[in-house]
């Protein structure tokens, strides 16, 4: 990963936007941007000029876009646009969702498609420099004309007015603008319009959330294979022609990925051919590759859907440069990414489903083969981690319910000028709960998985199980005797979050 990310108005990639929301590298604007730009906004230029109705330029929003507006009345429409449509409530955005929204949205202006000046990208990048965050409450967007509430909020510290977070601290934008010596921007026609308009929010929402989703993946991948060594499955179901015969690349992947993990384990050599023993799996064991691989498979869906996006045009109306067109449409409208962000909430949702079932058999003294009942010390005097397969159930429990998909629901907005929304957004903040949940139902497997490999000793996990293992011991200590298992979940979740799982 380099450690420069180029604003060129070209697409960008989803490694680039976790590693600018990360703040890990730093934002730039490239070569030519201006260059870029300024033919889109000679075409507004003209366009107010010659008195042509443009939607947003001299006509009004929404439901009002018959409503004719002067054309010396233009400027101020578009700072009363910002203002009027910054009406989002509930908890500010984390900042690294701020600054994934900023990065995008100063990519979808720079393309030369929107007829706004180069100042405001200039502008919005320099913000990202500065770790100027805008606060953007975390509730109010339909995903229809795009996020207009978050991305008023967004915009409002442009123009001197709501609140940024600098340092940690909250503060008034036009207090921070002075300190930092920055002059608010004096709105001109269409750029209002422009910095609400679009699908970044969502965008945000699903780029992040599928880099977060791939490591939830990885590690559930290692804690199956965990699993198994821990109740002594067998290792015969992820050879890999038996995967060639059903050939969806999400299920080889994660196949390839347990089998690996379990090459050279001494604890399941020792069971290898004792066909006695187990005959078969459970299907939280043996069929792990189909329904980690089917979730595995969405992922991809959703990040091609995001590649395309991070590319798109997305604003309204968008100016057609070699034409002089201006020409108003619908590419705002977030039912793609309403869609992806939904099925990454139900795949995401299955992997911790499958791995709650793999911990309650570690902890089931009937069906963990031999392991202590709920890998307690001293079973009835002590309960173990009896009640950390509890809190996994709670979280599988809330993730069905948030993944009821948000886009098959719209409520119509703007006098019923836009009948019909995404509800995309919605479906964003659901999967970063989703996300929560089931990193930490996956912590809680790896946590008892471990557990479960150090009581087969003196018989050695394979090498790479070994090592997730001693990643899990590296922040939990064995467990000797009860504890509150709740710190020791959030400690393993810390872990997944980080990637230290693959």
């Amino acid at each position: 990963m380099t450690t420069v990310v180029t604003i060129t108005g070209d697409p960008l990639t989803i490694e680039q936007v976790v590693a600018v929301a990360n703040r890990s590298v730093e934002v730039r604007l490239g070569e030519g941007v201006a260059e870029r730009m300024a033919p889109a906004r000679r075409v507004v230029e003209e366009a107010l000029a010659a008195g042509d109705v443009v939607y947003g330029v001299t006509t009004g929003f929404g439901a009002l876009a018959t409503t004719r507006v002067e054309p010396e009345m233009s400027a101020d429409m578009q700072v009363a646009l910002i203002r009027s449509h910054a009406a989002g409530v509930g908890e500010p955005l984390p900042d690294a969702m701020v600054r994934a929204m900023l990065l995008l949205r100063a990519r979808t202006l720079s393309q030369g498609h929107s007829g706004v000046r180069y100042l405001l990208v200039e502008r919005i990048v320099e913000m990202l420099r500065r770790d100027i965050l805008p606060v953007v409450p975390g509730q109010g967007s339909v995903g229809a004309s795009g996020d207009l509430a978050p991305f008023a909020h967004l915009a409002l510290p442009l123009i001197g007015e709501g609140e940024v977070r600098l340092a940690g601290t909250i503060r008034p934008s036009a207090e921070v603008l002075a300190e930092q010596g920055l002059a608010p921007i004096t709105l001109e026609p269409k750029e209002g319009l422009s910095l609400l308009n679009g699908t970044e929010g969502m965008l945000a929402f699903l780029a992040l959330g599928i880099d977060r989703a791939r490591r939830i993946a990885a590690a559930a991948d290692i804690a199956c294979a965990m699993t198994i060594e821990a109740v002594l499955g067998s290792s015969r179901p992820f050879r890999a022609d038996i995967h060639e015969l059903r050939p969806h690349p999400g299920q080889a992947r994660s196949a390839r990925r347990i089998r690996e993990a379990l090459d050279g384990s001494e604890i399941v050599a020792s069971h290898r051919d004792d066909f006695t023993h187990a005959v078969q799996d459970a299907y939280s064991l043996r069929c792990a590759p189909q329904v980690h691989g089917a979730a595995g498979d969405v992922l991809d869906f959703a990040a091609t859907t995001a590649e395309r996006e991070l590319g798109a045009v997305v604003d309204n109306p968008i100016v057609f440069p070699g034409s002089g067109e201006v020409v108003s449409a619908g590419n705002f409208h977030g039912q793609p990414l309403a869609f992806a962000l939904d099925f990454v909430a139900i795949a995401v949702s299955e992997l911790a489903s499958i791995s709650e079932r793999r911990t309650d058999r570690i902890l089931d003294p009937d069906r963990s083969s031999g392991l202590p009942p709920f890998l307690a010390t001293r079973p009835g005097l002590n309960s173990g981690l009896m009640l950390a397969q509890y809190t996994a159930a709670a979280l599988v429990a809330e993730n069905r319910v948030l993944s009821h998909p948000a886009s098959v629901d719209s409520i119509p907005t703007s006098g019923l000028q836009e009948d019909h929304v995404s509800m995309g957004w919605g479906a964003g903040r659901k999967l970063d709960q989703v996300l929560a949940n089931a990193t930490r139902v996956v912590a809680v497997e790896l946590l008892c998985a471990a557990e479960g490999i150090d009581r087969r000793a003196p018989l050695r996990p394979a090498v790479r199980t070994a090592a997730a293992r001693d990643t899990v011991r590296s922040v939990v200590a064995p467990l000797d005797r009860d504890r509150p298992p709740g710190p020791d979940i959030e400690a393993v979740a810390r872990l997944v979050e980080d990637g230290a799982f693959g």
